[in-house]
């Protein structure tokens, strides 16, 4: 009796555990990650996850396939990787090649502006690529757009055009209309038209100089810049742009070659 007595004193608040379909048990209503959300909330978020990985997994294949050798996969699909690599994507090796660059290439342009009582002038050279660099400059953290835009427009723009800057290819008129959104997005930006004017044109050069070689070398570079000075192109979109193209080509010739002493 003892005995007992002694257990229902010890035991008196004891309970059997719930099971985990009984109301109150402790996992029955403490759901997390999917299983907190309804059943059509948890399929469409399977299948955002199924877009995602499956975009990946494209996206991957197709720099893989960009940069691997010849093969029988890039002969027959060419087309359709170089239209999901360029220009966007594009990889470039020349880090790693045995003698990487060793030239300082500025990009810079200016705009011919029409101001809002209808006069024209043209502006100063803007550079650019010196914008970009005191954008990065002390940024922990800087853009790729900051530190590869520009400069990668301008790689495609050279690898698609001869010397006399015609188009070589189908790609020739991708890089211009590239390079022009660009330049024109950059001039919009530093407000070159003024208040109420418009960029009627926008022409484009480069500036390269040799970087110095270090002392113990012995050899000896040039330290004069050379440009490449382009025609002046109409800053509206290509589709629009093919009247004043030609016109801004015909009679700004001669500043062209002004622009680059």
């Amino acid at each position: 009796m003892g005995r007992r007595g002694g257990m229902d004193a010890y035991d008196e608040g004891w309970r059997p555990p719930r099971g985990p379909d009984e109301p109150g048990a402790p996992d029955a209503d403490a759901r997390i990650g999917l299983g907190a959300l309804s059943l059509r909330y948890q399929i469409a978020v399977s299948v955002a996850l199924a877009v995602v990985a499956v975009a990946v997994c494209v996206h991957i294949g197709m720099v893989f396939l960009h940069v691997a050798p010849s093969n029988t996969l890039t002969k027959q699909h060419g087309r359709a990787i170089d239209d999901w690599i360029y220009p966007e994507f594009e990889q470039n090796w020349k880090l790693f090649a045995p003698n990487p660059l060793q030239q300082n290439i500025a990009v810079q342009v200016r705009a011919q502006v029409r101001s809002a009582d209808g006069g024209i002038r043209t502006t100063g050279w803007y550079d650019l690529s010196a914008e970009d660099g005191r954008a990065i400059d002390g940024n922990l953290l800087p853009s790729h757009t900051q530190q590869n835009e520009l400069r990668r427009a301008w790689d495609f723009f050279v690898s698609t055009h001869d010397t006399d800057n015609r188009a070589i290819g189908l790609r020739g008129s991708l890089s211009e209309t590239y390079l022009r959104r660009i330049v024109s997005l950059r001039l919009d930006r530093e407000n070159a038209a003024g208040k109420g004017g418009a960029v009627d044109l926008v022409q484009i050069r480069s500036r390269t100089t040799n970087v110095p070689p270090p002392a113990w070398s012995g050899e000896k570079v040039s330290d004069k810049p050379t440009y490449r000075v382009l025609p002046w192109w109409s800053a509206a979109p290509p589709d629009t742009a093919d009247t004043a193209d030609t016109a801004g080509k015909s009679g700004e010739a001669g500043t062209a070659a002004g622009g680059a002493k």
